[in-house]
């Protein structure tokens, strides 16, 4: 009952809170100050108040901040794309928002939303609280991010911060307008495509590239490129993949290369001699706890027979109390089984590689592709893409090998740390494979 009724109170103590802090940052912001964060253009003011207090929401205009804020604005009004004024900013290595490099999407944002650089209204002095509200999708565990009705914003005019004037903001607006009404993004917005579940690929989020160390990110519908090549200009390496081939690759390299039997058997060998070794150590920790508990009972077995003689003082009891805890402490350590021995199957690369191989092939079934898909993902960690001064493709795969083990043989290694175990190999796309040692640190 006390638990119960101290949870409840806790979470009533919370949402109590929460709402006394919304309320204080709305009163912040209905006197003009800023009810958290910081807008590219702004500094933070930082001083005290009569009360001796550091004075907090009071913000500044950035002076060479606000001249890039008005040139994107130009830029936009005169026709200039975002991802091309992005692109500029940072060929003149004009730091942006957080001191990164400018994207599109940091000057696009939403429109409807208020975000981005084109649509923060603070640059005209009208400051907007409260236009969305932040929740966790619980399926995701994610937070994001919900519109609220306009009746519910909180709207305060704040001319000291205007940085764009009424007849820029009005051609910026008037051109937005023009590509919200084309035929071209009415089409898109009538699809309602984000409504459809996006087919999850097999390399999504696992691809990287070998030249910058940037991740991929799909260019059409079936190919794939360096997201920083595509959209920063700022690697090399701007070749698109074929997202089928790739795969197709590292199915080939998860199934012939990661598991090569001299290799495993190697592993087999070093690994079984180390958890073995870690066992032993933890028997012999068990038998000094079975010697302790031996000991201990002697001793209880001797104070018990001179109580029995008639023997009685308050230490005496105190001390028998201590000692039957201590030797129900031990008495639980060791009903705990001891653990078994690693026994890894020798044949484990044959049984690894019919496992993937089936996977593989459950693949084109729809109905446990999704299944599929997280177990293979569950053996890539990484994959390397790389392009070599003739055009070759090299792929580097790495994965954890203790994943791969469970996969052949469930259940063997429910006791081992498997942070510090991984394999790598490498080989192309495309072309014959070459022959390449496989790194397995224990």
């Amino acid at each position: 009952m006390h638990v119960g009724l101290k949870g409840t109170m806790n979470q009533l103590f919370l949402k109590d809170l929460a709402n006394k802090t919304r309320r204080g940052l709305r009163g912040r912001v209905e006197t003009g100050r800023s009810g958290g964060g910081k807008s590219y253009g702004y500094d933070v003011v930082r001083r005290l108040g009569d009360d001796g207090e550091m004075v907090t929401g009071e913000r500044t205009i950035n002076d060479r901040e606000a001249q890039i804020i008005r040139k994107i604005f130009r830029e936009f009004s005169e026709g200039h794309s975002p991802k091309a004024i992005a692109r500029k900013l940072n060929e003149d290595q004009v730091p942006g928002p957080r001191g990164r490099m400018w994207r599109d999407t940091a000057i696009r944002g939403h429109r409807a939303r208020g975000t981005g650089i084109l649509n923060n209204e603070l640059y005209i002095g009208r400051m907007i609280w409260n236009r969305l509200r932040y929740i966790k999708d619980p399926s995701t565990g994610k937070r994001v991010s919900r519109q609220n009705p306009e009746s519910e914003w909180v709207i305060t005019d704040v001319p000291e911060l205007r940085i764009v004037d009424d007849a820029l903001w009005a051609a910026v607006k008037r051109r937005q307008g023009e590509i919200d009404s084309s035929p071209r993004v009415q089409g898109i917005k009538k699809s309602r495509f984000w409504e459809r579940r996006r087919k999850t690929h097999l390399l999504t989020g696992l691809l990287q590239c070998g030249c910058c160390g940037g991740g991929f990110a799909a260019v059409g519908r079936d190919y794939v490129a360096c997201s920083l090549a595509r959209k920063l200009h700022t690697c090399e390496q701007t070749k698109s993949f074929k997202r089928g081939v790739l795969e197709a690759a590292v199915l080939d390299l998860l199934k012939d290369r990661l598991m090569q039997p001299d290799a495993v058997a190697e592993f087999v060998t070093a690994f079984t001699k180390e958890a073995n070794g870690q066992r032993n150590a933890q028997e012999a920790d068990r038998q000094h706890v079975q010697k302790d508990r031996d000991t201990l009972a002697e001793k209880l077995n001797g104070l018990y027979d001179a109580v029995a003689n008639g023997l009685r003082t308050d230490g005496l009891l105190q001390r028998l109390e201590q000692m039957e805890a201590d030797l129900r402490t031990l008495d639980e350590v060791l009903e705990a089984p001891a653990p078994p021995p690693v026994r890894l199957h020798p044949n484990l690369s044959e049984h690894y590689r019919s496992k993937v191989r089936a996977l593989a092939e459950t693949l084109s079934d729809p109905e446990v592709r999704t299944a599929a898909l997280d177990i293979i993902r569950g053996l890539i960690e990484r994959v390397i893409v790389t392009v070599d001064a003739d055009g070759q493709v090299l792929l580097e795969l790495h994965g954890a090998i203790t994943a791969m083990i469970e996969a052949a043989q469930p259940g063997v290694l429910n006791d081992v740390d498997h942070c510090s175990v991984k394999v790598v190999a490498g080989g192309g796309v495309g072309q014959a494979r070459t022959d390449r040692q496989i790194a397995i640190s224990v």
